[in-house]
């Protein structure tokens, strides 16, 4: 009896793995609460492709700062980062001091920064589903309105 319950236990642990693995493409929306992705920057506004790449540098010299999203609209630059734990009790500060960064080293540009997970989660999809033609640009940017509105809410 105990042979029996030590070997069907082991066929359904062996049965659960089995079936966990199917999926060999991982998207970095799922991975990115795990480690760091570090996505491309999205340009949505032809105009500006040079000002998102210059951006996400800018940002990742900061030391406290260790994986940067940023995507580029029609009229908004919405940049989400995750910051270090060692810094989290000085968010509120690297926020402000990122933000009168950017403003000054892209004057005129329109600045929307934000340490929240749930931002940076969201224009990491936002990357992957204009990747893989899912939306069009035009709808990718009604979504960064509405991903920055969801942002303003917040603070």
């Amino acid at each position: 009896m105990k042979k029996q319950w030590i070997v069907s236990t082991f066929t359904l642990v062996l049965f659960l793995f089995g079936c966990a693995g199917g999926n060999d493409e991982i998207k970095d929306s799922q991975l990115s609460l795990l480690k760091t992705t570090n996505p491309p920057p999205l340009e949505l506004n032809k105009e500006k492709e040079t000002v998102a790449s210059q951006v996400k540098k800018e940002v990742q010299q900061m030391k406290e700062l260790y994986d940067v999203a940023v995507i580029v609209g029609e009229e908004d630059i919405l940049v989400a980062y995750k910051v270090k734990h060692l810094y989290r009790i000085r968010m509120k500060k690297i926020e402000k001091n990122l933000k009168k960064t950017l403003e000054k080293k892209f004057p005129g540009e329109n600045f929307s920064v934000s340490s929240d997970y749930k931002v940076f989660l969201e224009a990491v999809r936002l990357k992957e589903k204009l990747d893989e033609g899912k939306i069009s640009k035009k709808e990718a940017n009604k979504k960064l309105k509405k991903l920055i509105k969801l942002k303003d809410k917040q603070t």
